[in-house]
């Protein structure tokens, strides 16, 4: 184990499950919609930002949430959140590596920019609260990264440094922010890569068949 790290936070969705686009695609693809209309109509003007914003923070229901993006998508609203991630599944080898490092010692935090717990909830199947250490979810603080002060909330959930800590995300405008406080930053772009970073850094085997 690398010294100094004793550490390990890391976001949920994109990272602990099956990446966010493709889902978005299907969703899509399921609602006939044109390639990219729920990214542009959602994610990309300056109104629907707000909205997600306001949901992250826990100010904006994820009911109202979906009422409000329905009618900008003409879908319908019901679990719309829902229906959008339906397709997002565990990621095994980003699961196994925080299981394996937690068990060598190391802390192990989820800092997730939340989006609502009903009528849909992203984390149900997870065992979040038993299986990690901490658990940060922005609606529950009223903050969201990229907000230095979500990070401060999770290294006080931890009793750590950010000096002693990696954050691993796969929002690559998330990271600034963690490295300005001190943590080591891992960009998750692929499952097989993250953990190789990861077992790198903390100097720890990650993999299953590193651990036979």
């Amino acid at each position: 184990m690398t010294q100094h790290l004793k550490g390990l936070v890391l976001d949920f969705g994109g990272v602990l499950t099956t990446p966010l686009l493709p889902a978005v695609l299907g969703f899509e693809r399921r609602a006939g919609l044109a390639e990219g209309a729920l990214l542009t109509g959602l994610y990309l003007t300056p109104d629907a930002i707000l909205l997600t914003e306001q949901l992250e923070r826990g100010t904006l229901t994820q009911t109202q949430w979906n009422e409000a993006a329905a009618e900008r998508l003409g879908v319908p609203p019901d679990n719309l959140m829902g229906r959008i991630f339906a397709d997002l599944r565990p990621e095994p080898e980003m699961i196994a590596a925080a299981a394996a490092a937690r068990r060598a010692g190391i802390k192990v935090g989820i800092l997730s920019n939340s989006v609502g717990l009903t009528p849909w909830n992203l984390y149900d199947g997870y065992d979040i609260e038993r299986l990690y250490d901490a658990v940060v979810l922005s609606e529950e603080h009223g903050t969201r990264k990229p907000e230095p002060e979500i990070f401060r909330i999770m290294l006080a959930e931890l009793g750590l440094t950010a000096g002693e800590c990696v954050f691993v995300d796969d929002t690559e405008q998330h990271l600034t922010p963690a490295a300005e406080l001190g943590f080591t930053t891992v960009h998750a772009v692929d499952p097989a890569k993250t953990v190789a970073a990861l077992e790198g850094l903390l100097g720890l085997p990650l993999t299953g068949d590193d651990l036979t």
